[in-house]
C-alpha cells in the first residue's frame, strides 16, 4: 500500500475536520444571519479573517480538545459580532468608538493629495481604482471615498446626490 495508517489518519482527519468546521460556520451564519460576515465595518472584516483562521485551526487539530476549542471560539466570535452590531446600532457613542470615518480622496475630478497622504494611499492606487470603475476622464468623477472597511468607492456620472457623501471627512 502507498499510505500507512498514520498518513491515512492525517488525510482523513484534515478532510473531515475541515468539512465539519465549514458546515459549522454555515450553520452559525444561518442562525445569526448574513450580516455576520458582511464587510460593513472594520470589526466585521476582522471577524471574517479570524473566522478563516479558526476554520484552518480546526482542520489542523490533532486532538479533540483543540478541535472543540476552535469550534467554540467560532461561536464566541459570532456572539461578539452580534453584541457589537447591536451596541453600534443602539448607541452613537459606541458607533463612533468602533467605526472609522470614511475619507474623501477625490471630489469633482480633483485629487485631494492631503487626504491621500493622511490615509497612506498612493496616487497610483487611486488611479488603479478609477480604472477598475471604468472611469475614462477625471472630469467624470464626482467622488472617490476610502470607506471604513478599506474599500474604495468611485462615484462617477453626471450628478451626485449629496446624501451619498454625508458624514465623509
Amino acid at each position: 500500500m502507498f499510505l500507512d495508517n498514520t498518513t491515512f489518519d492525517l488525510i482523513l482527519r484534515g478532510l473531515v475536520l475541515t468539512a465539519f468546521a465549514l458546515i459549522w460556520v454555515v450553520l452559525l451564519i444561518r442562525v445569526t444571519g448574513l450580516r455576520s460576515l458582511s464587510k460593513m465595518t472594520n470589526f466585521d472584516f476582522i471577524m471574517t479573517v479570524a473566522m478563516g483562521s479558526l476554520v484552518a485551526g480546526a482542520g489542523q487539530a490533532s486532538e479533540w480538545s483543540g478541535f472543540a476549542q476552535a469550534i467554540t471560539a467560532m461561536v464566541g466570535l459570532f456572539l461578539t459580532q452580534y453584541v457589537a452590531a447591536r451596541m453600534r446600532k443602539s448607541s452613537d457613542a459606541v458607533e463612533a468608538a468602533m467605526q472609522n470615518d470614511p475619507v474623501m480622496l477625490m471630489r469633482d475630478g480633483v485629487i485631494d493629495y492631503d487626504a491621500l497622504k493622511r490615509t497612506r494611499v498612493a496616487e497610483s492606487d487611486l488611479i488603479a481604482k478609477l480604472r477598475e470603475a471604468n472611469v475614462l476622464n477625471f472630469s467624470e468623477v464626482r467622488a472617490v471615498v476610502l470607506e471604513t472597511t478599506g474599500d474604495v468607492s468611485v462615484l462617477h456620472g453626471d450628478a451626485l446626490d449629496e446624501k451619498l457623501i454625508e458624514n465623509i471627512t
